[in-house]
């Protein structure tokens, strides 16, 4: 399995999302309309900047008491179990309850996950204390809020799961932020942090074009022109198709 250095993950937490997307399209590596999660994934704090890192799965239901145990019962076994992960956690919980019937998470259990490393949180059913975990810092992403937890437990970890119409597999390289969450293939994550600046300078002959103060169409078919050419030479590089 490649690895994935501190180096690295933090370069891709650089940019943002929908940059992280552009980029991964020009590798070939899987069609443009895959790999990301849809629109019920939400980032509940999208004020907070980037989050980089490495899915620990679980499943989870809150419609009915567990078997055995409490609410809380497996969380010990899910965070000893970040230790497998190639480098910070980022919990991924799907609810197998439809609709969700109380919250995935609150203030303790995130509390706990940050304490134990994790650097966020996603999950396809809803959250709660909601002002206490922006307090910690801790970026979440839901389908929405429940004030209660239900019967909350958690049922299986590092398991595949589905969120947001995307299966995750545990230690998938995540990439998220305000506009959504995408996968990164873990064999191009290197290359996708470095070809990072050039995609984005190559935006921003665009970008710098319309905000000159003297716009028209011939100058936007310039700026057009220049930076489609930057980024198909960058796209020549990085493309695995032969």
């Amino acid at each position: 399995m490649t690895s994935i250095s501190a180096q690295v993950l933090e370069k891709l937490r650089t940019f943002d999302t929908p940059t992280i997307c552009n980029i991964i399209e020009l590798f070939d590596v899987r069609p443009r309309n895959t790999g990301f999660m849809d629109a019920r994934i939400q980032a509940a704090f999208p004020e907070m900047p980037p989050v980089v890192g490495f899915a620990a799965t679980a499943t989870f239901r809150s419609a009915g008491p567990p078997r055995e145990g409490d609410a809380y019962a497996s969380l010990s076994a899910q965070v000893e179990r970040f230790g497998e992960l190639s480098g910070p956690a980022v919990v991924v919980f799907q609810d197998l309850d439809d609709p969700a019937v109380g919250a995935t998470f609150g203030e303790v259990m995130c509390t706990t996950y940050q304490a134990f490393g994790a650097v966020g949180l996603i999950t396809s059913g809803a959250g709660r204390d909601l002002e206490q975990v922006r307090a910690i810092g801790f970026p979440v992403f839901t389908n929405g809020t429940i004030c209660s937890h239900a019967y909350n437990h958690i049922l299986d970890v590092h398991v595949p799961v589905h969120v947001g119409g995307l299966v995750i597999y545990p230690d998938d390289l995540l990439h998220g932020d305000c506009n959504g969450v995408t996968t990164i293939p873990r064999e191009i994550a290197g290359e996708v942090a470095d070809a990072g600046d050039e995609f984005m300078a190559a935006e921003q002959i665009i970008l710098d074009a319309m905000r000159a103060g003297s716009p028209s169409p011939g100058l936007l078919r310039e700026a057009q022109a220049e930076s489609s050419a930057r980024i198909q030479a960058l796209r020549q590089r990085l493309s695995r198709q032969p």
